[in-house]
């Protein structure tokens, strides 16, 4: 028999979980089977404890469930804890486990999948909300020069300098943020979009000197076509790259918490972009 996971979300109809963890568990032979599970508003414990009372093993959070699932888990990761948020919950015999694995799946899809080095990196993180907030302890671990947070409203920006301040002085990483006048005018080795402007085909605020040749620019959006943030760093000689790796590795990084195993996410990326364009 199988053991049990799923994603759960509102809406969840549109997830690429299911067979993201069908192809793992091809991969990797391990006796898994995903599903998805809408979730009520307003009734996500509920959701999760039937999930569980039915054999549940493990599942996925997506939105708007992250922060539900932060204050539903009995003990967090220390990314979780820095994140604020959870997008992956394991149930054992010591409770409910949450945890984060959105920033890993980013730099690991960054540094594996697109071949860029953080280490050393000039790195600028645009947003400050829940997006941000999950990678930046990832992003210290890989041992940038300098990550830079420019946010619309400055005040948010430097309480996650605050917050992570300790943390990056540790990582030898110069850490500094603010509204979009904080950001050096030079050209960034990594520009990471991690504000909503794409749902809305909306730029964030940022200087054109930050994009150039040698820039990865990475949208942590995706879609069937270039976000308008990629096609503006095209325009300005930038290298750019979508969030679908970042969903994939993620989810990786979630089958490995539960099964112990590594999957490779770069074969099931390829794979899922030669689906999503035969689609297109």
């Amino acid at each position: 028999m199988k053991d049990q996971y799923a994603v759960i979300g509102n809406p969840v109809e549109h997830s690429k979980s299911p067979w993201i963890h069908a192809r793992f568990a091809e991969q990797t032979g391990e006796p898994v089977e995903y599903g998805r599970i809408l979730g009520p508003l307003g009734g996500f414990e509920a959701a999760v404890k039937t999930f569980i009372a039915s054999g549940g093993r493990g599942m996925n959070v997506t939105v708007p469930f992250k922060l539900d699932a932060h204050a539903f888990a009995d003990s967090l990761s220390p990314r979780a804890a820095a994140a604020g948020a959870v997008n992956t919950l394991s149930f054992g015999d010591d409770g409910v486990r949450g945890d984060n694995t959105d920033g890993v799946g980013l730099v690991r899809d960054i540094e594996a999948n697109l071949g860029v080095s953080l280490k050393g990196a000039r790195i600028l993180l645009l947003g400050a909300g829940g997006a941000a907030r999950g990678v930046v302890l990832p992003i210290f671990d890989r041992q940038p020069a300098a990550l830079t947070i420019v946010n619309r409203t400055a005040a948010k920006a430097h309480e996650l300098v605050e917050q992570f301040a300790a943390r990056a002085k540790e990582s030898g990483v110069r850490f500094t943020g603010g509204g979009a006048e904080s950001a050096e005018k030079v050209r960034y080795d990594v520009v990471i979009n991690a504000t909503a402007g794409s749902l809305d085909a909306a730029l964030p605020e940022c200087d054109d000197a930050a994009f150039g040749p040698g820039t990865l620019a990475y949208d942590m959006m995706y879609g069937p076509k270039p976000t308008v943030f990629m096609e503006h760093a095209e325009r300005l000689g930038a290298r750019a790259a979508d969030g679908l790796g970042m969903l994939v590795e993620q989810a990786a990084e979630s089958f490995f918490i539960w099964r112990g195993v590594r999957p490779d996410g770069g074969a099931v990326l390829r794979e899922l972009r030669q689906t999503l364009a035969a689609k297109a």
